[in-house]
């Protein structure tokens, strides 16, 4: 099957878009990698953890057959990150997987990828991701090619599912 790295943030990211999706993603038997910006126990805005096994720096985009950025409120803290910004530009480039949920499709439209792309996100950042050049359809789950975007934690379970369809497809 398929080798996913999932970004988190080291606190603050939101529980259910990261154990949901994870979750679909393992049932269907891809391998699944957590990196944040150092190797440790990050902690969930809902009282979870989880442990990144990579730094971000570490990563190596050739690995993997997708990029998951998990959103909550600390996925701020990647919105202007050069480390993720080239993660998902170098991976998009080799038309892999990359799905962003909550506040991260915003990580993706800064790094320039949702230009002229259909996507959702948070509805306080649809007008970030807009200027950015990308087209918001509104709330739910959104694929345009190799992309797939989540608007947040109630669409994780689906979102994983559209990932999964993706990579049925490689």
């Amino acid at each position: 099957m398929s080798n996913i790295l999932m970004i988190i943030a080291p606190e603050r990211f939101r529980d259910e878009e990261l154990f949901v999706t994870k979750s679909e993603l393992e049932k269907a038997g891809h391998t699944i990698t957590i990196s944040s910006i150092r190797k440790d126990v990050c902690l969930g805005s809902r009282g979870g953890f989880a442990e990144a096994t990579l730094a971000l720096s570490e990563v190596q985009p050739k690995s993997y057959d997708a990029v998951v950025v998990v959103g909550g409120g600390g996925a701020k803290l990647y919105f202007e990150n050069q480390q993720v910004a080239e993660i998902v530009k170098e991976m998009n480039q080799g038309q892999k997987i990359i799905a962003a949920i909550c506040l991260a499709p915003v990580i993706l439209a800064n790094a320039g990828i949702l230009n002229g792309r259909k996507a959702t996100v948070a509805g306080t950042e649809a007008k970030t991701i807009e200027n950015k050049g990308a087209i918001y359809t509104g709330p739910g789950v959104e694929v345009d090619g190799n992309i797939v975007t989540a608007n947040g934690p109630k669409s994780s379970f689906v979102f994983g599912q559209k990932i999964n369809e993706l990579l049925n497809q490689i």
